[in-house]
């Protein structure tokens, strides 16, 4: 299974008080996808993750926005709840069907931890945890982009082989780079507003594959 990126915040002042103008300060910075706008579910959960939700909310019939996840969680505004959501926004994409770019509409989830949920996993979490999609989209495949370009000598995977073959072509690989770029931009620019719409204590970005994500991303921001 592909490696996930991921960003972690942490808030100042989190309280019962504050949860709800936090939770839908935080929700009106998502940027959506065009063709996939809205929040497409929401859940809420108490005490640990383990235990079976409060609420389960199907959005899909809709484009609903930060001001009805904030409503539904009025109802259940407590320190020992976890809020879920997800929607879908827009990052570049490879087509291996068509051998295009694509800006392609990806899945992404956000969970919000209350100060009393699951023991406190909020200290190592973040109080707001974002998967922001495959690492791919923001470090590239096989070490193709950066200074080092330090290609895998072995692609098990016949797709992956040949997604480095075409991308051996110097054309191809200027544009995998900008491509990426934009998606490392998008996810920058997101963070920015994130921080200008709640109190934001701290930010790590942070994947399953790499010791140093956000190093790794500003090595293909700053390599020409």
């Amino acid at each position: 299974m592909a490696n996930r990126a991921y960003a972690s915040i942490w808030v100042r002042g989190f309280s019962e008080e504050t949860l709800v103008q936090q939770w839908r300060a935080f929700l009106e910075t998502v940027p959506f996808s065009k063709e996939r706008p809205g929040f497409t579910e929401f859940v809420i959960r108490a005490v640990d993750a383990t235990e079976a939700p409060i609420l389960e909310q199907d959005l899909r019939s809709g484009e609903y926005g930060a001001d009805v996840l904030a409503e539904l969680a009025r109802e259940h505004a407590h320190a020992d709840c976890a809020y879920e959501t997800q929607a879908f926004w827009d990052l570049w994409t490879w087509g291996e069907s068509n051998g295009q770019w694509m800006l392609k509409s990806q899945p992404l989830s956000i969970v919000y931890y209350g100060g009393d949920f699951d023991d406190g996993v909020w200290k190592e979490q973040g109080h707001f945890l974002i998967d922001a999609g495959f690492e791919h989209f923001f470090t590239g495949h096989a070490g193709l982009l950066g200074f080092q370009q330090e290609r895998k000598e072995s692609v098990g995977h016949p797709e992956e082989a040949n997604f480095v073959a075409v991308m051996s072509q110097p054309e191809n690989l200027e544009a995998y780079q900008e491509k990426t770029r934009e998606n490392i931009r998008k996810l920058y620019n997101w963070m920015q507003r994130i921080e200008a719409a709640v109190p934001v204590e701290r930010v790590q970005l942070w994947s399953e594959g790499e010791e140093n994500f956000e190093a790794r991303m500003e090595e293909i921001l700053a390599s020409r």
